[in-house]
């Protein structure tokens, strides 16, 4: 899903040819074709074969040792082989290459994440819009209610647009974009948000984050790429919202 997402950005919104799309991302042109054809979000298929299906149960052990190798110097840290003959003296029956690839992914992960990102806080027109909620406490015919208000604020121009639910399920979250697309007259490039639990799925290592998948296909639809704060980083979204 992500895939078709940043296929349909790429053509629709950065005008990239099929063949620079099919270059860039490493797939046949037949691929993007079929992706830009039609309006899927989403391809589905039944997985016949199970994700490392030998590696998989010791995958745990084998994060345990890497995370206990980090804390120590580069000399100290076990080498793949090592890693993998320990294993195999647990039970582990698969090849050394798997236990290789999955060490040098892992650690190039952790690698990128040591690095401060920032997000600028000068933008170009209509390149990001801020996201998030707040909670409002208001009278309707006698009563009175809290209310959850989505706030959406252009980074450039600094507009805003509210609009307020009695939930913040992921119903209203979708809701409150298309709405807002409609108030602003289009969609910008990026949209940055806190993680919120109806959108983010898993905060992985660094910037790297599980969306939701509903959520994905409707910013594929809206032909955003959508970017997640660090956690407990105010300097993110220094701009703030009401």
């Amino acid at each position: 899903m992500e895939t078709i997402r940043k296929i349909r950005c790429a053509y629709h919104r950065d005008g990239r040819s099929i063949r620079r799309i099919a270059r860039d991302f490493h797939l046949s042109r037949n691929t993007v074709k079929k992706v830009l054809r039609g309006e899927e979000t989403e391809f589905t298929y039944l997985r016949t074969t199970q994700p490392m299906p030998k590696l998989g149960p010791y995958e745990d052990a084998l994060l345990s040792r890497l995370a206990a190798d980090r804390a120590k110097s580069r000399r100290e840290q076990r080498t793949a082989v090592l890693l993998y003959e320990e294993l195999q003296r647990e039970g582990f029956t698969g090849g050394y290459d798997s236990v290789r690839r999955y060490v040098k992914k892992w650690r190039q992960r952790v690698s990128a994440s040591q690095g401060t990102a920032f997000i600028p806080q000068r933008f170009d027109p209509g390149e990001a819009y801020q996201f998030d909620w707040s909670h409002e406490i208001v009278e309707l015919n006698g009563v009175v209610l809290k209310v959850k208000v989505a706030h959406f604020r252009l980074c450039h121009s600094r507009m805003l647009f509210c609009v307020a639910y009695h939930r913040e399920a992921l119903e209203m979250v979708l809701d409150a974009h298309i709405q807002a697309f409609q108030f602003f007259g289009g969609s910008c490039r990026r949209g940055i948000y806190d993680n919120l639990k109806t959108v983010v799925t898993k905060i992985l290592l660094g910037k790297d984050r599980t969306f939701n998948r509903r959520f994905l296909q409707n910013a594929s639809h809206y032909l955003v790429d959508p970017v997640a704060c660090t956690p407990a980083a105010g300097r993110e979204k220094r701009q703030g919202l009401p």
